[in-house]
C-alpha cells in the first residue's frame, strides 16, 4: 500500500513539471477576445487530453518494457528532453505568430452523441474551416512526445526507490499504473485551475498581449530545456 500510495504521488509531482505545465498553457491559449466560457473550454480539453496522451504512452510505454525486458539507452531520455524543449519553442512561436496573423484559431463545438464541447485548434484563416475529420488532436500527440524523457527512468523504477527490487512484475505494472493515474490527476486539476484563470475578466481583456507574454515564456522554457539537456 505505501508502494501505491508512493506512486500515486509521484505521478501527481510528474505531471506538475514545468514543461508539461507549460506545454498545456502554450496549446489552450488563444488571440482575440474571445468569450470566458471559450476560454475555460478550451483549457479544460487541452489539459485533459495532454494529460492523457501523456499518461498513456508513459504508462503503456514503461509497462511494455519491464515486461520485456529492455533498456531505454541514455541518449533516448536526452533526445526526448531535446524534444520536449523543441516543443516549447515551436508551440510558442506558433503562439506569438497566430496572435500576430490571426492563423492559428480555435472554437468549440459538440460532437454527436457527446454531451460536452471539445475545443480544436486549427492553422489557417478561420474562414476556410477544415471539416470535421482534420480536427487536430494536437494536444494528446504532443503529451505523449513529452513522456518520451520519462520512459528511461519509470522503466528502471527509479522514482520508486530501492523497496522496489523486492516486488514482483504485476505489482512493478501496477505501479506504473497507478504513477500514470497520478499524472492524468495532477495534469486535469492544473487544466481546471488554468481555466479558471483564462476566463478571468482581466485576461479576457488582455486579449492578444496574454497570447504574446504566454508565447515568450513558453519560447524562454524550452530554450532552457534544451540547453540543459545537453
Amino acid at each position: 500500500m505505501f508502494l501505491l500510495l508512493s506512486a500515486l504521488s509521484l505521478g501527481f509531482l510528474h505531471g506538475l513539471g514545468a514543461d508539461h505545465l507549460m506545454g498545456i498553457a502554450a496549446l489552450s491559449i488563444t488571440a482575440g477576445r474571445h468569450e470566458a466560457a471559450v476560454r475555460r473550454t478550451r483549457a479544460l480539453d487541452v489539459a485533459f487530453r495532454f494529460a492523457l496522451g501523456h499518461a498513456v504512452l508513459l504508462g503503456l510505454g514503461a509497462g511494455a518494457l519491464i515486461v520485456l525486458g529492455w533498456s531505454v539507452p541514455l541518449a533516448f531520455e536526452r533526445g526526448g528532453e531535446i524534444l520536449g524543449g523543441t516543443l516549447l519553442i515551436v508551440l510558442g512561436v506558433l503562439a506569438w505568430w497566430g496572435a500576430l496573423s490571426g492563423r492559428v484559431y480555435g472554437h468549440a463545438h459538440v460532437h454527436s452523441g457527446e454531451p460536452a464541447p471539445h475545443f480544436h485548434l486549427h492553422f489557417g484563416p478561420s474562414d476556410h474551416h477544415p471539416s470535421g475529420i482534420a480536427h487536430s488532436h494536437v494536444p494528446t500527440i504532443i503529451g505523449a512526445a513529452f513522456a518520451l524523457s520519462s520512459l528511461r527512468a519509470l522503466t528502471m523504477l527509479v522514482p520508486f526507490g530501492e523497496q522496489v527490487s523486492r516486488v514482483s512484475l504485476a505489482n512493478m505494472l501496477m505501479l506504473v499504473l497507478v504513477f500514470a493515474v497520478g499524472i492524468l490527476l495532477s495534469m486535469s486539476l492544473f487544466g481546471v485551475a488554468f481555466a479558471r484563470l483564462m476566463s478571468a475578466g482581466a485576461v479576457v481583456r488582455l486579449g492578444r498581449a496574454s497570447t504574446v507574454l504566454m508565447a515568450c515564456a513558453s519560447i524562454a522554457l524550452g530554450g532552457y530545456w534544451i540547453l540543459a539537456a545537453i
